[in-house]
């Protein structure tokens, strides 16, 4: 029971993470050392539906059978429950404290950094180079602006825009939220969520559930395959995605980048607390972790 409490929370925890734009609920997976398990039980569970998709039963009960559910179905709950109590929440706050929030989600982020830095298991000096050149890019691409807000879309755009947002929701590093924003779709989906509209939202979870299951597998084997380059790609899509956070001199609603204002002190705090609970987080991930493998059976 205390596991699943745990788990509820940490779904909860990305839920509220993958409503801000720049902030990602992969991010926040990762911090708490739950990123590889979920990973691992959405990719059973996209096979499972594939195989469903060819009539093979047999397949579709083995692939089922190997998805965590006591993990995965708490974590879900967590998530969604964040996104429709939060959801309106969120939406003020950003409009009414944009450039303090976006100082707590920066120290958010640049604490995330460090922390997906030390995940590589042997840094190598190609492992820069990919930081560095996939944090540039993004920066760069980010600094050609947010799309505008789409007028009335219809149900494609919807379908679309989650099959988009949930391939980056599920990377640390670069959030759907932030994907949406530069659709111009953020809007509209908070809205329908706001709204309870659930013909929209229906057909975004639609859209999610397609476009996860088709990159969960790539993911999977990249991670299996090439653990260290995907993780240094991560690491540069988090150092780049800083970039739409930056507070002055719009917050969370325009790329340039402007001098420190005179809310400066404030706002430098609300960013070291932000790497400081990142680090605290982390911290208790890797004694959850200690603590387990010590109750181990050795061989």
């Amino acid at each position: 029971m205390i596991e699943i409490i745990r788990t509820l929370a940490g779904g909860f925890l990305m839920g509220t993470a993958d409503l801000v734009p720049g902030v990602s609920g992969g991010t926040i997976a990762l911090v708490l050392g739950i990123y590889e398990r979920l990973v691992s039980s959405v990719r059973e569970g996209s096979s499972a539906l594939g195989a469903t998709l060819k009539a093979d039963l047999s397949r579709t009960r083995h692939h089922l059978g190997q998805v965590e559910w006591t993990f995965l179905v708490p974590l879900l709950a967590g998530i969604l429950t964040a996104v429709f109590v939060l959801s309106g929440v969120l939406e003020r706050q950003l409009e009414e404290r944009p450039v303090l929030l976006a100082g707590l989600f920066l120290g958010l982020v640049l604490g995330s950094v460090v922390i997906a830095w030390r995940l590589l298991r042997e840094p190598r000096a190609i492992h820069v180079v990919i930081a560095l050149t996939v944090g540039i890019a993004l920066f760069l691409v980010l600094g050609a602006g947010a799309g505008r807000i789409a007028e009335n879309p219809s149900g494609p755009v919807f379908f679309g825009a989650g099959a988009l947002a949930i391939c980056a929701m599920i990377l640390p590093g670069i959030s759907g939220s932030l994907i949406l924003v530069l659709l111009g779709m953020y809007a509209p989906v908070l809205s329908a969520v706001n709204d309870r509209s659930l013909t929209p939202v229906l057909v975004f979870v639609a859209g999610a559930v397609i476009g996860l299951a088709i990159f969960s597998q790539f993911l999977y084997w990249a991670l299996r395959r090439h653990h260290d380059l995907v993780m240094a790609g991560l690491v540069g899509l988090m150092a780049g995605s800083t970039r739409v956070l930056w507070p002055w001199p719009e917050g969370l609603t325009g790329p340039e980048l402007g001098a420190p204002a005179q809310d400066w002190p404030v706002v430098t705090l609300a960013m070291a607390l932000g790497a400081v609970a990142v680090a605290a987080i982390s911290r208790l991930a890797e004694s959850r972790e200690e603590e387990f493998s010590e109750l181990q059976p050795s061989e």
